[in-house]
């Protein structure tokens, strides 16, 4: 049985300075991108800075070396709420334990942002053919809202890598695909009325289900006969309606619903095709509404949207992670990362980060030593070859 390894001292401060931020995504996020900009200028890089409507967050893309393509380190900087947590420690002081590394984010995903940070000094002193790049981006947490405004300033400033990893918990396993995936919110307006009036009004809640009756169809179909991936866990694309509200009363004909509803999709999947169809039904429905009442519909809000990751196998950044990595084999998972919205802007990209995603939002999250040690020296590796 092999020894545990143990991390870079460089890594463990920084990961230290990491986790004493309080970057919940409900907070600002500049302390801690103010410190690594400072903590990579003084290491050289060439930092740019791309802010949030009202500039209390930040993205921040950090280069050394020059010259077209690169490999981008990406990973977000703010973390899920501790609230109602029963912690045993203090989740925003780092707390080493039983070969672990407790705090909040030590998990997701800190421990890969310190380990990039931490490893600063050897890309000013490397001798780069091409750029490195490191990206810490602003509310993933909330789904993934910080990262396409990255996409596009990369755009704006002519940087085009040819590669990024992006450091989710896979307990360094190398990651290909993602599904990708859309929230919507369905509102639906009906016309109340008493319910002994019921044949005067417009049912907004039996509208909804409706539609709902649909998106549990659908659910089925993909169930049975859609797009198979058997790389995933559950190996096809799944749709399901996860909130509901509607009605104020039990003897009124409901005005009004809501419900949310998500989908996650394989790739290869076109993930316009399962909302085409909803609104087709939609449009129906409210023509039917609309001969008891002109101002009764449905419509649908999107919420988010996170792209599939399209397996980069054949690219230059999969072949440097297979080459890097103790295990060589790639696997695909469901939840949804960062790394498809590099993906679907044309840069080839995997997920591969220490630590476990089980551990991540929970009390007492935790990044296991031996994975970040395992994360250094894959790049450490990375430099080498850069």
């Amino acid at each position: 049985m092999n020894s545990p390894m143990t991390p870079d001292p460089r890594t463990l401060a920084c990961l230290d300075r990491l986790i004493g931020f309080n970057t919940v995504s409900r907070n600002s996020n500049l302390d801690c991108i103010d410190w690594a900009r400072a903590h990579l200028r003084t290491h050289g890089a060439t930092t740019r800075m791309d802010w949030n409507a009202d500039r209390t967050k930040a993205n921040m893309l950090a280069t050394f070396g020059e010259g077209p393509g690169g490999i981008v380190l990406s990973g977000h900087v703010d973390v899920v709420p501790v609230d109602g947590q029963n912690w045993i420690s203090d989740p925003f002081v780092a707390t080493t334990r039983n070969g672990r590394v407790y705090g909040r984010g030590a998990c997701d995903m800190k421990g890969f942002d310190a380990v990039v940070l931490g490893h600063v000094p050897d890309y000013a002193a490397a001798n780069l053919t091409q750029p490195i790049h490191v990206a810490l981006t602003y509310d993933e947490e909330l789904g993934c809202l910080g990262i396409p405004h990255l996409i596009a300033a990369l755009a704006r400033w002519n940087i085009r890598p040819s590669g990024c990893i992006v450091g989710e918990p896979t307990s360094m396993r190398l990651i290909s695909a993602h599904k990708g995936g859309r929230v919507y919110r369905c509102v639906v307006t009906g016309q109340a009325a008493h319910s002994s009036l019921a044949p005067h009004a417009v049912n907004a809640i039996e509208y909804a289900a409706r539609v709902i009756a649909r998106i549990q169809d659908i659910a089925a179909r993909e169930r049975h006969t859609g797009l198979r991936d058997h790389g995933f866990d559950v190996p096809h694309t799944t749709i399901s309606t996860n909130l509901i509200t509607g009605g104020n009363g039990p003897n009124i004909v409901p005005a009004s619903a809501e419900f949310l509803f998500d989908y996650r999709y394989v790739p290869g999947t076109d993930p316009d095709g399962i909302i085409n169809e909803l609104e087709s039904l939609a449009s129906r429905l409210t023509a039917e509404m609309r001969e008891v009442d002109p101002n009764a519909g449905i419509a649908f809000i999107p919420v988010n949207a996170i792209p599939a990751l399209v397996s980069a196998e054949g690219s230059e950044v999969f072949a440097l992670a297979q080459d890097l990595l103790d295990n060589r084999s790639d696997g695909r998972v469901s939840y949804g990362t960062e790394a498809g919205f590099f993906s679907n802007a044309a840069i080839p990209s995997i997920v591969c980060g220490p630590g476990s995603i089980e551990q991540a939002h929970k009390a007492d999250e935790y990044v296991e030593l031996d994975q970040l040690a395992r994360c250094d020296r894959f790049i450490s590796d990375l430099v080498t070859r850069a």
